[in-house]
């Protein structure tokens, strides 16, 4: 299943894409998608039994108005420093324990949402990531039982400020400033990836390749991210857990690559989709 937030009529709604078309699951009697992912295996079993009507025709994927998938998740817990090669570039240490900072929920947009580089926002970056929504949350998970707490999967563009970052040990500021958190296009539910650490992750800046690589060489996989996570604290249904980045960001270039006015970053994650967006600078 394929979980989006759409506008239709001027409404926010959640819906499906199948077969190329857009479908409100408000008849369905969802009023969100995080409705959709704390529902469960109930909640699961009614997408997939559910059948709209001929009078609410679907709309074609490449005509609707797509937000983030999830507008509202309780948190989002970015993972830093968990590619080798990004860590080098970086010129950090790669640490014993998965280093985790916060991205404030305010900061998330949808596909095709500018990114708004205000003059605080100093070396702008991009950062192209795997992220996991979180279905069912649990305290001291056992790394064995992480596919038992995983809904799906979607793609994250860490966008980050490094001067605000790097001026400080504490990074969620530097990567919370409205805008800074692009999510989408869809949330791919968990049972269409089997191995969610064999995915070509690629971005693009202008059409020339920054990143390149795969989940399978991520430092700290999916199971023990959320093991370490929910051992200090509870992980809720809907949070969001962001995989880290691979080498090829802008900081760790010579020279090195900040973000400017109307650049378009192009994201895409095997299996789960593309992510577009363009900068915009404002005063």
């Amino acid at each position: 299943m394929k979980l989006v937030t759409f506008v239709q009529d001027g409404i926010r709604q959640p819906g499906i894409v199948a077969s190329g078309q857009v479908r409100s699951l408000k008849p369905a009697g969802f009023d969100d998608a995080l409705s959709v992912i704390s529902g469960g295996d109930e909640a699961f079993e009614r997408v997939r039994a559910f059948s709209p009507s001929s009078a609410q025709p679907g709309i074609a994927l490449d005509k609707a108005e797509l937000l983030a998938p999830l507008l509202n998740p309780p948190r989002i817990f970015g993972i830093g420093l968990n590619y080798r090669e990004h860590a080098a570039e970086s010129k950090m240490a790669v640490q014993s324990v998965p280093t985790v900072f916060m991205k404030l929920p305010s900061s998330i947009v949808g596909p095709d949402a500018d990114v708004l580089l205000p003059p605080e926002a100093t070396q702008p970056d991009y950062e192209a990531e795997l992220a996991v929504v979180i279905g069912t949350g649990g305290y001291r998970i056992n790394p064995e039982d992480w596919r038992q707490h995983v809904f799906g999967y979607t793609i994250v563009n860490d966008v980050s400020a490094r001067g605000v970052q790097l001026s400080t040990s504490q990074w969620t500021l530097g990567k919370s400033l409205p805008g800074f958190t692009p999510m989408g296009p869809v949330i791919v539910t968990a049972d269409e990836i089997s191995d969610p650490h064999r995915l070509d992750i690629r971005l693009t800046l202008n059409g020339e390749v920054m990143q390149s690589a795969n989940t399978s060489n991520m430092i700290f996989k999916i199971p023990e991210l959320i093991a370490y996570i929910s051992a200090l604290v509870p992980l809720q249904t809907g949070d969001v857990i962001s995989t880290g980045t691979p080498p090829g960001v802008g900081l760790g270039r010579s020279p090195q690559v900040w973000l400017k006015d109307g650049d378009e970053m192009v994201i895409e994650i095997e299996r789960i989709g593309t992510l577009r967006n363009r900068t915009r600078i404002v005063a």
